[in-house]
C-alpha cells in the first residue's frame, strides 16, 4: 500500500491523538537512510507492541510518525493471509476492514517515509485475546442498506444501556461514515449515551451516498463490559420532501424540493395530550398498524389505523384518521399524533421516504432531546458541542455569544420514553 492511496475512512470523527492499544514496538528492523546525504530518517512507533497479548479483536495498527508519513503497511494473520485495512485521514492509525479473530496471532510491518526520502520500518507481532465473556452493550444502527431515504436522515445508533460518557471516545473512533460525493459531518451524542447520531451541517445533497460502519464487535466499553457486534450499510439519499405542519392553521404543506405540493388539513394533540413542537423525521411506515396504549397515561385504548408514519418514540404518527375528517383543519382532538383524511394519508404513502423532515409549530409542548431521530432540532453550533472527540476546523461551532444580563444556565429535558401510537 503506498502514500498515493487516498484516506477515506472516518472523515471528521478521529482525534488527533495516536492510537493506544498497548505497548510500542521494540526497534527490531534498522532504519535505512537515503542516497541523499544519508539523512536522518523518520521516527516510526507502532501499537500494539511486539509480542503483545490479550488483545482486543477491535486493535488497530497505530502509527505515530515525527519526521516523515506512513507510506506503507502490511498486516497478516499467523498464516500469512494478508488483512485488508484502511486508514484514518488523521494518519494515526489503519483499521482492519472485518473484526480480527479471537486468539489468532497477527503480524504488522510499516514503513514510514521522511521527506528526504530515508525510511524506517517498524514490525510488530501480536496476539488477539479469546472471545470476551464480558457482558456486551446491545447497539442498533438506523441506517438500512440498499435503501433510498428522505435528505434529513440522520445515522443513527441506539446503545443499551447507554454509552458512559468517559467511554464515548473510544466508542465514537469506531463509527464510521464515508459519502459520496462528500459532504463532512461529525457525531453528537445525547446526554444519557442512549444515542448517537450523525448529520452535516446541512441536509444530505439528493443522490449522495453513504455508507456506515460501526465496528463495535469486542470493542473494550468501560471497564465491564464490549461491544457487541459489527454491522455495515450503504445507502443513497433521494428527492428532497418536508412536511411543515402550523397547529394556528391547523394544516400541513407538503413540500418537494422547495416547491408546495399540497395543503392538507391535519387535527393535532389536544390540550390534555399536545402534539410535539420541533424538527423531526419520518422513522417508520406502515400501511397498517395497531396503535395499543393499554397502561399509559391519557392512554388505555386499542385501535387499527391505516397509512402511518412514525416520527417520535413517544408514539406521534401522521395517519389516516377518517373518525376526525370533520375536525380536521379546524379541532384538535388527537392523543398527540397528526390525523389526515383517509385520502390525504394514503396519498403522502406514495410520495414520502423515511428520512424526510416533518416540522411541528405552535403546540403546547417542545420535542424532547432522542423523542425520535432529534439530530435536526438544535443549530448546528449545539450539535457540534455534543461529540466525544476533536472536529476539524472547519466544523467547529462558532464562539458562544456573551450571556444576556440575567440569564440562568439551564440543562436538556430527558428524552420521552417510547410508547405506543398517540
Amino acid at each position: 500500500m503506498t502514500s498515493r492511496r487516498r484516506l477515506t475512512l472516518l472523515a471528521v470523527t478521529i482525534a488527533a491523538a495516536p492510537l493506544v492499544l498497548g505497548g510500542c514496538t521494540a526497534d527490531r528492523d534498522a532504519a535505512t537512510g537515503s542516497a541523499k546525504g544519508h539523512a536522518a530518517p523518520p521516527e516510526l512507533t507502532v501499537t500494539p507492541g511486539d509480542k503483545a497479548r490479550e488483545v482486543p479483536v477491535s486493535a488497530e495498527v497505530g502509527t505515530t510518525v515525527k519526521g516523515g508519513r506512513v507510506t506503507g503497511v502490511r498486516l497478516t494473520d499467523d498464516k500469512g493471509a494478508q488483512v485488508k485495512a484502511e486508514p484514518r485521514e488523521d494518519g494515526s492509525g489503519w483499521v482492519p476492514s472485518v473484526p480480527l479473530a479471537p486468539k489468532r496471532t497477527y503480524t504488522a510491518e510499516v514503513t514510514a517515509t521522511g521527506d528526504s526520502g530515508a525510511t524506517t520500518t517498524r514490525t510488530t507481532t501480536f496476539t488477539t485475546m479469546a472471545k470476551s465473556t464480558k457482558p456486551q452493550i446491545a447497539s442498533t444502527l438506523y441506517f438500512v442498506g440498499n435503501r433510498t431515504y428522505g435528505t434529513a436522515m440522520p445515522v443513527t445508533v441506539a446503545f443499551d444501556p447507554g454509552i458512559p460518557k468517559e467511554a464515548r471516545a473510544d466508542v465514537q473512533r469506531r463509527l464510521f461514515v464515508k459519502t459520496n460525493p462528500p459532504q463532512p459531518g461529525t457525531w453528537s451524542w445525547l446526554d444519557d449515551g442512549s444515542q448517537v447520531y450523525y448529520r452535516a451541517p446541512d441536509f444530505w445533497k439528493p443522490g449522495t451516498t453513504i455508507s456506515v460502519r460501526a465496528g463495535l464487535e469486542g470493542l473494550p466499553i468501560g471497564k465491564d463490559r464490549v461491544g457487541d457486534a459489527e454491522r455495515t450499510a450503504t445507502s443513497k439519499i433521494g428527492r428532497q420532501l418536508a412536511l411543515e405542519i402550523d397547529n394556528a392553521t391547523k394544516q400541513m404543506t407538503v413540500l418537494r424540493d422547495g416547491k408546495q405540493l399540497r395543503q392538507i388539513p391535519v387535527s393535532l394533540g389536544k390540550p390534555s395530550t399536545p402534539s410535539s413542537s420541533g424538527k423531526m423525521v419520518i422513522m417508520e411506515k406502515h400501511e397498517r398498524t395497531t396503535f395499543d396504549t393499554r397502561g399509559e397515561p391519557n392512554g388505555g385504548y386499542v385501535v387499527d389505523v391505516d397509512d402511518a408514519q412514525r416520527y417520535t418514540w413517544g408514539g406521534e404518527f401522521i395517519h389516516s384518521a377518517p373518525w376526525s375528517e370533520g375536525d380536521q383543519g379546524n379541532t384538535n382532538v388527537s392523543h398527540g399524533c397528526a390525523n389526515v383524511s383517509a385520502t390525504a394519508a394514503d396519498w403522502l404513502m406514495g410520495v414520502t421516504q423515511v428520512g424526510d423532515l416533518i416540522t411541528v409549530k405552535g403546540t403546547e409542548v417542545e420535542l424532547q432531546p432522542g423523542n425520535g431521530w432529534t439530530a435536526w432540532n438544535v443549530s448546528w453550533d449545539e450539535f457540534v458541542r455534543g461529540s466525544a472527540l476533536p472536529v476539524p476546523s472547519g466544523l467547529k461551532p462558532a464562539p458562544p455569544a456573551p450571556a444576556h444580563p440575567g440569564a440562568v444556565a439551564g440543562g436538556s429535558p430527558a428524552p420521552a420514553p417510547s410508547v405506543s401510537g398517540r
